[in-house]
């Protein structure tokens, strides 16, 4: 779902930067609506005149006389935000509040291939970051505001391209069992506490996390050193999880619930399984084939009793 800064870029008109400050007078004077001019060489941008700043210099005490018939680019702000038209909204929206109070309103200026493309004011700017917030919180999972489906799939196609990655698909065991016990809501407050949980662990060290749905969440890393993560999770996971059962619970480790065929039995207490896929000995050739490799590996590890991960099974 990206949303590029030059898919809202306007034209604002140049001018060269030996040009004199009379020139850019005239241009502002004949047209009031023109609230900055871009200063360029050679169709690259290298400044901004705002008619505010212009007018303060030259209404300055010997502003007039020091500037007008000189070169604009004498007066140009040499730190106006330029940015790339395929940078994001929201890496610009970031870029253009960081700056100075003085200058926090100014165009920003679009470039492609480092040529003068036009200019996005702050006003459309924020606009359009509201659009996409808006968009994007659309494809967040309601229960856990992690994302869902749409944006998974956008990851997987991502990240198949990447020299190294591994992908993480988390599985509560015995999920069911504990909601047909404790109920949904007691079942939805486990699924936050679990999603709260990978949220310190993967999200907050700059990977991605998105909750597929019900008990099944998704983490997609930039390499496959996955060893210490998936060890810290599980054991922070099997100590949180006590504190959703009765203490009777506990103490035998079980709950006695209806299996999937509507036979009541012992039931395990709920489990995380981890199943890891990195393309460290194979490649796959599409989204398609790494989810089916992904469902085998899932298989294999749900065998094992108790939390644990297992790797390209």
């Amino acid at each position: 779902m990206p949303a590029y800064i030059g898919d809202i870029v306007e034209l604002a008109p140049c001018i060269p930067q030996y040009a004199l400050s009379r020139a850019v007078d005239k241009m502002f004077s004949e047209n009031k609506k023109i609230q900055g001019i871009v200063v360029v060489n050679q169709d690259a941008p290298i400044s901004l005149i705002t008619r505010t700043f212009f007018y303060q210099k030259m209404g300055s005490l010997y502003g007039y006389n020091l500037y007008m018939g000189r070169s604009i680019e004498l007066i140009g702000n040499k730190e106006t935000l330029i940015v790339d038209y395929f940078q994001s909204i929201t890496e610009v929206s970031k870029l253009a509040m960081d700056r100075d109070e003085e200058h926090r309103y100014d165009y920003v200026i679009v470039t492609k291939e480092n040529k003068y493309v036009g200019i996005v004011s702050i006003q459309t700017l924020l606009m359009k970051l509201v659009e996409v917030q808006v968009e994007f919180a659309s494809f967040l999972n309601p229960l856990t505001r992690l994302p869902g489906n749409h944006i998974i799939d956008e990851m997987l196609n991502e990240i198949l391209h990447k020299e190294r990655f591994s992908v993480l698909y988390f599985d509560l065991n015995y999920f069911k069992a504990y909601n047909d016990t404790y109920g949904f809501k007691k079942g939805d407050d486990l699924l936050q506490a679990t999603a709260e949980l990978l949220k310190k662990e993967v999200a907050k060290r700059g990977y991605f996390l998105g909750h597929i749905g019900g008990d099944d969440f998704i983490a997609v890393l930039d390499h496959c050193d996955i060893a210490t993560l998936c060890e810290t999770i599980l054991e922070e996971f099997d100590n949180m999880v006590e504190g959703f059962y009765h203490s009777e619970h506990i103490r035998q480790q079980y709950v006695i619930a209806e299996n999937r065929q509507g036979v009541k039995e012992k039931i395990a207490l709920v489990s995380l399984s981890i199943a890891v896929v990195t393309n460290v000995d194979r490649t796959f050739a599409n989204v398609e084939e790494l989810v089916e490799y992904a469902a085998l590996v899932k298989k294999s590890c749900k065998k094992n009793k108790g939390s644990c991960y297992l790797v390209n099974a």
